[in-house]
């Protein structure tokens, strides 16, 4: 199985439990081809830079995944006929995806704010 990364842009007027179910509805057709979800997140709504079918707004998911060629060309041909769907892209990622887990905000401020000292002392 390789690893894909799927971007896909949804309609703005799809809210909490309606986003939901098209987020679902689109993790179902992967695993019922046997792909493995890695992740999948709901980065907001945001303005296109362009219309895309006359809408100036999309919500953005990103999905990585594992799974066999033949599963996108199924994933991709659903996507088309879905009506709130309004772009999507499939990448294949060339190496395995690793995710760093998010430290707490208090730390990192901590790490950046030590960092320019040390390097003013040397």
């Amino acid at each position: 199985m390789r690893s894909y990364e799927t971007m896909v842009i949804v309609h703005p007027e799809l809210a909490g439990e309606a986003l939901d179910g098209a987020v679902e509805k689109l993790k179902e057709i992967l695993e019922s081809q046997d792909a493995e979800i890695l992740k999948c997140d709901n980065w907001g709504t945001r303005k296109l830079a362009y219309l895309v079918k006359k809408q100036a707004r999309g919500t953005f998911l990103l999905m990585i995944f594992k799974a066999g060629s033949d599963v996108i060309a199924e994933f991709e041909r659903r996507m088309r006929i879905d009506e709130n769907i309004l772009k999507f892209q499939t990448i294949l990622l060339d190496e395995e995806p690793t995710f760093a887990e998010e430290a707490p905000a208090e730390e990192a401020e901590a790490d950046t704010a030590t960092e320019p000292a040390a390097e003013e002392a040397e």
